[in-house]
């Protein structure tokens, strides 16, 4: 059986991945995964290909044991592995609190690192992996310290993976996304910190975000910058130094 694996999948880019990835003719199955079982259920019965909702919180640890105890008994191909789950706080660093700071490391970082593990055995020649950072993780970022971070983590993580899995014909691609404006992002942060960022000018959409992030990825491209903004943002990265760009960062969110 070839599936697809889709985290964070009841809403934003994992809900859109599954839409597309559901057109794809050589799956069998895809496997949504999320915490809200009444929107992956909505989502299943959108779909052509058949759509297993898997209601877990990934941060817990006995869901990953039930992922693995799955995975084992049932032994699919996994043909693509999307891990989408994120979490995000905006503000400053001594306004967000001890559990905000430990679910953004344990949804960003650790639970995507324990999902791919947990599918590595099942993954082969062809196989993709997309991990989904952010444009957030190319630099420290004002505002968003924490997430930055753990999206910095994750790029690390991902690139190193595409290094070791290059022989095995397998695609691993870290997808750097710039804000997106029809997810829930946006809307919840600025209800978490409304004086945090005045504007998202030239902000994506979803669907534009998951069709170049599958073709970069098919490119086995090891960064994919869905948009003109994180290409230019992950340039000026490159070349300006941080302390310019943490200064210049934080006078752009308040225009």
């Amino acid at each position: 059986m070839k599936l697809a694996l889709v985290t964070g999948a009841s809403s934003g880019l994992g809900r859109e991945f599954v839409r597309q990835l559901d057109g794809e003719k050589d799956l069998d199955e895809i496997w949504a995964v999320a915490r809200r079982k009444e929107r992956l259920e909505e989502l299943a019965g959108q779909c052509v290909h058949t759509v297993r909702p898997l209601a877990l919180d990934l941060t817990q640890g006995e869901n990953i044991r039930f992922l693995k105890d799955l995975l084992s008994r049932e032994r699919p191909q996994v043909s693509v592995l999307v891990c989408a789950a994120g979490l995000g706080r905006i503000g400053k660093t001594w306004e967000i609190s001890d559990r905000d700071n430990d679910a953004m490391i344990d949804v960003n970082c650790k639970a995507a690192v324990d999902v791919t593990s947990a599918c590595l055995p099942y993954l082969g020649r062809g196989s993709r992996i997309l991990e989904i950072c952010s444009t957030a993780g190319f630099q420290p970022m004002p505002e968003l310290n924490v997430y930055a971070a753990t999206k910095a983590f994750l790029q690390s993580y991902t690139k190193t993976l595409h290094y070791e899995l290059l022989g095995k014909g397998i695609h691993v691609t870290a997808v750097c996304p710039y804000w997106i404006k029809d997810t829930e992002f946006i809307p919840r942060a600025k209800e978490w910190e409304p004086r945090g960022f005045r504007h998202f000018p030239l902000a994506s959409r979803a669907r534009t975000v998951v069709r170049w992030a599958l073709l970069d990825s098919r490119l086995n491209l090891w960064v994919s910058t869905p948009g003109p903004v994180c290409m230019v943002h992950r340039v000026a990265a490159k070349f300006i130094p941080h302390f310019v760009m943490v200064p210049l960062m934080d006078l752009l969110r308040r225009l």
